[in-house]
Formats: C-alpha cells, structure tokens, sequence
C-alpha cells in the first residue's frame, strides 16, 4: 500500500509539473501564484470579550517587517503577493495619507512591501473591503447596517467618494501594482451555503435616496418593492461603485490591476455584470471549477482567472488542494492562498517547515493548504 501511494504521489507531481511546463510553452501569461497574509480577522488566540465584530482591531500585527514577509513568499515560491491598503477595520497598512494607519504601524508597510517585491519582481497588491468598513460604520452610523463583520454599507455618493479618495491615495503613495476589491456586495446579501444569511433590506434613508438617483423615480415604499425591483437596485448600485472605482484607479495609473474576490460567482447580482465583464483579475473564492466554468462565457479576453485556497471553502465545498492545483494548472488558471497567523506575535513559520512535514500531519487547513502551495510553487513533489 506504501508503495502504491508512492507512486500516486509522484504520478500527480509529475502531472503538475507538466503542466505548468506546458502552459509555458505556448506563450500563456505567466502563472499567478499569489498569497495573503491575511491581517483581516481576529486571531483565533484572541480571546477579547464584548468584541464589537469579528474583525482584527486596529493596530493587531502592526510589528509585521516587510522584509521577512517578502522573503517568505519569496521562499514560498510566489510571485505575487496580496497585501492590504486598507484592511476590514478601516485603518491604513501605509502611511501619510488621510486614512489613518494602522495604530502602532512600525514601517510604511505596504510602500515597503511594494519596492522590495519589485526588486524580486513579485507584484504587489493592495487589498480594500468594499462593504465593510468598521471605522467608517462607526463614523457614519446613518450610512451603515452597523459594523458587523459582514458587508454592511449601502453603496451612496458618500461612500463612493470616500472609498474612491482612498484607493487614489493608496495607489499614489505605495506605487502597488494593482489591488483586490472584495466583499462588493449589497448589506442584504446572503453569503452562507445556498444563500444562507441573508438580511432584509432596511431602506435606509440614504438608500432610498440611492434609489432616487439609481431607479430615476420616487421610492414607492418598502411594501412595494418587489424581489425583482430589489435584485435591479442592487445590481445599479454595484456598477455605479464599479465605475467610479475603475475610472478612479484608471486615471491614477492606467496599468493598475484590479482584482476582484467572489465567493458566489453565480449569485444573481453578478451574473453579467459589467463588473464581470470588466475585471482584470477574477477570483473565484471558492475553489471550485464549476463556478468558474459556468462565468467563462461572461469574462473579457483579458480577464485573468483565479482559483483559491481557503480553509473555510475547501470545508465548505469538500476540497483538496492536490485537486484544485490540478485543474489550476492544466487550464492556467491563477493560484492564489489566504491564511491567517493564529497568534498576533508572530506571522507563519519559515517555509521550510511546509516543506518537511507531510501533507497529512498538519495541525490545520490553512497550514495543509500553504504546504501543498509550497510545494506546487516550486515544483517540487507533493510527498517531499
């Protein structure tokens, strides 16, 4: 039995190297490996009582030296890194601009980030949560569903505005290649497994004004609303955002790469959608390839796919990493890993230890998924 998982073992490196190799040969765009240190969520040794959301407070991990994070993921055998601009709690990874950083910020983080993966030419990505923003939910309470750790911000002139000053700030100051614009949903959206989560829509004040200004008549009351009346409202919203964040980042620098995360890329706000069409970078959250088969017909020539490496989807949707590196590379399909440090001490372990451990003997999914990525990254077999 050994001996035949030996062999199964080096049969798939060898089908994965080939691969990778192939997809090389006829001039394809090179692989996107990717990896985030993720700095969004509260540590799972966090144990702060009467939190106000699930979020990492501001100023968690803001000892991070982006020297030694570069290096990892050099070591990890990425070539593109996705870092933050500004993270779910609202604060800045960059400092000098309006949005404050991150409190405690020991370096300029992202700008650091930037010029020493340009040396390893590596690019590197900024990261902004279009529909939640605790600071600005706390500072704008009229405007927001709250501060949950969920999206929770009706997409207004207000917000647009304030999101859009900020990716322009960003892109000045930190030179990054591109960014990642994730959790582009309406606050009513359902985001658990088959829609699960949902939310009423409130009718905001500030919404039904959105409604004014996106439906071109008077709101006719929430009891009139109907689901199809909804669906087009939040669909308008969405591209009105899109747009001005596009034209934003566009006229700013006109090779800016924008990325945007899905976790339901058949949700019925996103099918067709210009968003869709328009994207540079598409990533499917989660991991699965029949999501991304069934928007192929509705992306751009240009548009680069991604598929991810989650914990949290790969539980979900009953994946394995051998697997989805697999139809990644035979259709030169972007990988791209998320995971964050247990602890607020320190980030991951050297990369030597993915590499010596067994794929089998990790203490979680997320250290699973980084010693598969590891491996596949630098080509080296699955068993090592």
């Amino acid at each position: 039995m050994k001996t035949r998982k030996l062999l199964n073992t080096w049969g798939l490196f060898i089908f994965l190297t080939t691969l990778l190799f192939s997809s090389c040969e006829i001039n394809e765009p090179e692989q996107i490996k990717a990896f985030c240190l993720d700095v969004n969520w509260r540590a799972a040794s966090d144990t702060t009582k009467n939190k106000i959301n699930n979020f990492a407070p501001p100023g968690a991990w803001a000892d991070l030296d982006p020297v030694e994070h570069v290096q990892w993921c050099k070591d990890l055998g990425a070539n593109v890194i996705q870092t933050f601009a500004v993270s779910c709690n609202g604060y800045a990874w960059y400092k000098g601009g309006n949005i404050p950083e991150q409190p405690g910020l020991e370096h300029d983080f992202l700008t650091e980030m930037v010029r020493l993966g340009h040396k390893e030419d590596m690019k590197v990505f900024g990261y902004f949560c279009v529909g939640s923003n605790t600071r600005w939910g706390l500072e704008n309470p009229d405007l927001s569903y709250g501060v949950p750790s969920y999206p929770h911000i009706p997409y207004t002139k207000e917000y647009i505005d304030f999101l859009c000053a900020s990716i322009k700030e960003a892109i000045e100051i930190s030179n990054m290649d591109g960014f990642m614009i994730d959790w582009f949903w309406n606050p009513s959206v359902g985001l658990g497994k088959g829609g699960a989560w949902a939310r009423e829509q409130r009718w905001l004040p500030c919404e039904q004004q959105m409604y004014v200004e996106l439906m071109g008549a008077p709101f006719p009351g929430k009891e009139n609303i109907t689901e199809s009346i909804q669906l087009e409202f939040n669909r308008r919203a969405i591209d009105r955002c899109w747009q001005a964040i596009k034209k934003t980042a566009k006229t700013v620098k006109p090779e800016c790469i924008i990325w945007l995360s899905c976790s339901i890329l058949t949700h019925p706000e996103m099918v067709d959608h210009p968003l869709i069409n328009e994207i540079d970078w598409l990533q499917n959250e989660a991991g699965d390839k029949e999501s991304i088969d069934a928007i192929r017909s509705q992306i751009s020539k240009d548009t680069r796919l991604i598929t991810t490496f989650s914990a949290n989807y790969f539980q979900r949707n009953n994946l394995r990493g051998e697997d989805v590196a697999a139809y990644a590379l035979k259709e030169n399909i972007g990988l791209y890993c998320y995971a964050g440090p247990p602890t607020y001490e320190k980030p991951f372990s050297p990369i030597e230890y993915f590499l010596e451990t067994p794929l089998d003997s990790f203490p979680n999914l997320d250290a699973r998924n980084i010693g598969v990525l590891a491996r596949v990254f630098n080509e080296l077999p699955l068993d090592k």
